[in-house]
């Protein structure tokens, strides 16, 4: 998730240049600050146990299982009076090695009660409140189809049923049939509202079901109340259909099953020729929003009819006042889909969402080609009152936004569907894996699009034009008040979200891709994560096990200095001398490790003649040591000695870093 303006700054932060093969020489002694070699290179102690289902090389175990939800849906919407109401028949299917007695499912509407736990945080929403979910029936489907009534208990946005029986380990499998209704909020917050538009209401659609909650090998049933983090579920197929009146346009995630029902004669033809066309096709103009002849009845209601495959979850737009555009995307492979946008005329126009579409076509593309194809038959950009909301297949994006914050807001929420769409990690306890991973691959589309239109990407939140994003970053982790980003989602407060959830987690994957790793040895294996938890569930312990094993590194130190703490980096250059008197025998150059973290750095020696040289300082330079002197060959005179001189790395302390020989 992202909202306006939150947007991480990318420099150029080139992977760093001349290895010379150095000499090491004795350690000097001097007076460190936090450093200790045994505290930062200690044994990482992994969140989560390597065992028969999660093994020690990241990979899923042999005896990994996971359980599957499928859903049949049907819905009407009353926008009159905000009231959604539907049934759901829930097939879920047992392959854990427990017997299950209990079900849990998440009712999330209840988070608009004025009771709800999540009311009592101190967050500024909901500013409207409602009566929450109404549960009508619940019931278990048997033999012949025949209904059998269960019992339930909600507590806050969890619903427990409970069954006569218990459901099988390994093969068991229940059709659960329940009714709902509840009043749509009309304020956006928690990722579901009505809002107004010149032409009519935008209703935004999510959380709109009752759903299953994960139950695994980390935690059981995974029943973490909806607060106000993101979102934690399992996979399956999605069949649903919504009633709306003649006069709405419906957008949802997945392939609409009945275009031929409630589309035009000319609107599917234009669908059609959409479909083979790289330029943006419009499917109905502004001009003929307020046309009755743009729908293909006059009166009463239409169902629309969407099925999607493989996903954790789907949602819709609906608005009688949405203009609709769309083009092909090209995936690899030689296959396709379709890039598609809905918004009111008021945000149309060449500067504004008249360019959705492409945005949303360029970053499905980019994100397939770069790590793993596109999945799903349509890549929805629907503008309301959402800052900017992820859902599988569809994004809800800020319908005032322009420009480089459209763009940035679209590539950012259709890059989700990489994390957490695809590889599903839980989003209620660690948010910064999706919005970390996520905005790290954002900062290479914005490179990428349109030969850099909007590069770089920048952080216009926090401290912008305080020096490159390593900088940046320094002031970030300098606050001893920030959470690390392995902090709970729901214990990160406002102030810290976007900087430490988002910004810290994807610098650290910009580190380790372009400083530590290189990306000869990063990209392949940041693939082959995805590609081997694609519609799984992994754990941090799973992704950091898995980059170790698959670069060939051990990267403890790292883990645990930037994800699990805010240990701060700050390396120094301290003495410059001729070897024995003379430079002709070379440099001898002391560097020191004063503070908690380290890094691999560049040490830029500079000559008389204006000349330079760079040598690698590799991590392991510090597995002893808290100084170190090393000779750099050359016969000239030395008048300074840098470290980290491009400002790649977050130093918390730039003054030390040059050394100036008088």
């Amino acid at each position: 998730m992202t909202f306006k303006s939150r947007l991480l700054r990318h420099g150029t932060c080139a992977c760093l240049v001349l290895s010379l093969s150095v000499p090491l020489c004795h350690a000097e002694t001097m007076t460190t600050h936090h450093f200790s070699p045994l505290e930062t290179f200690a044994p990482y102690a992994y969140r989560e146990p390597a065992n028969a289902y999660r093994s020690a090389s990241g990979l899923p175990g042999p005896a990994y299982w996971q359980n599957r939800a499928d859903y049949v849906i049907r819905a009407i919407l009353e926008p009159a009076s905000r009231t959604l109401s539907g049934s759901e028949v829930i097939t879920y299917t047992n392959h854990s090695p427990d017997a299950l007695d209990v079900l849990w499912l998440q009712v999330e509407q209840n988070r608009f009660r004025r009771d709800a736990r999540g009311a009592f945080g101190g967050d500024a929403f909901p500013t409207e409140f409602t009566s929450g979910e109404h549960i009508q029936s619940v019931q278990m489907e048997g033999p012949g189809g025949k209904l059998e009534n269960l019992a339930w208990l909600i507590s806050d946005t969890r619903m427990q049923v409970r069954l006569p029986s218990p459901l099988v380990a390994r093969a068991g499998r229940i059709k659960l049939h329940i009714r709902w209704s509840y009043t749509v909020p009309g304020v956006f917050g928690g990722r579901t509202d009505v809002n107004p538009s010149r032409n009519g209401d935008i209703f935004e659609m999510a959380q709109w079901y009752p759903r299953l909650c994960v139950y695994d090998d980390l935690h059981g049933w995974d029943t973490l109340p909806y607060l106000n983090s993101e979102f934690h579920l399992e996979y399956g197929d999605f069949d649903y259909s919504v009633t709306v009146p003649w006069n709405m346009i419906v957008v949802g995630s997945g392939d609409l099953s009945n275009p031929q029902e409630v589309l035009t004669r000319m609107e599917l033809a234009r669908l059609a020729k959409a479909r083979q066309s790289d330029a943006t096709v419009m499917i109905r103009t502004a001009a003929e929003v307020t046309d009755p002849r743009s729908r293909p009845k006059q009166s009463g209601t239409l169902t629309w009819h969407f099925r999607m495959r493989n996903t954790r979850d789907v949602v819709f737009g609906a608005s009688k006042a949405f203009v609709w555009d769309a083009a092909r995307i090209n995936l690899p492979g030689g296959k396709t889909a379709l890039a598609m946008s809905a918004y009111p005329t008021e945000s149309s126009g060449p500067d504004a969402w008249g360019r959705a579409t492409e945005y949303t076509k360029a970053a499905v593309e980019y994100f397939s080609r770069q790590w793993y194809p596109y999945p799903y038959p349509v890549a929805v950009s629907e503008a309301g009152a959402a800052g900017g909301m992820e859902y599988p297949g569809l994004d809800f994006d800020d319908k005032d936004a322009q420009r480089r914050d459209l763009h940035l807001i679209v590539a950012h929420e259709v890059g989700h569907t990489w994390f957490p769409m695809i590889v599903g990690s839980d989003e209620r306890r660690d948010a910064w894996i999706d919005e970390g991973f996520n905005t790290f691959m954002d900062v290479y589309e914005a490179d990428a699009f349109n030969h850099g239109e909007y590069a770089p990407k920048r952080d216009a939140e926090y401290a912008p034009d305080s020096g490159t994003p390593a900088d940046q970053m320094a002031k970030v982790i300098a606050d001893r008040q920030a959470p690390p980003p392995m902090a709970a989602a729901d214990q990160i407060p406002e102030k810290y979200r976007h900087p430490i959830t988002y910004f810290k987690s994807a610098f650290g994957l910009v580190l380790l891709r372009e400083q530590i790793l290189g990306p000869k040895r990063f990209d392949p294996a940041f693939r082959a994560f995805i590609a081997t938890w694609a519609y799984k569930h992994p754990s941090p312990s799973d992704f950091f096990r898995f980059m170790d094993s698959e670069t060939g590194e051990d990267l403890s130190w790292f883990w645990r200095g930037w994800y699990q703490h805010n240990w701060q980096l700050d390396q120094a250059v301290t003495a410059v001398k001729p070897v024995n008197g003379d430079w002709k025998n070379g440099a001898a150059v002391t560097i020191a490790n004063l503070d908690r973290l380290v890094m691999p750095a560049t040490l830029r020696v500079a000559y008389s003649d204006g000349s330079k040289r760079d040598v690698r300082v590799p991590v392991e330079t510090w597995l002893q040591h808290t100084s170190f002197t090393l000779v750099v060959s050359g016969k000239k005179p030395v008048v300074s000695a840098t470290l980290d001189p491009q400002h790649v790395l977050p130093e918390a302390d730039r003054s030390n870093n040059t050394f100036v020989v008088r």
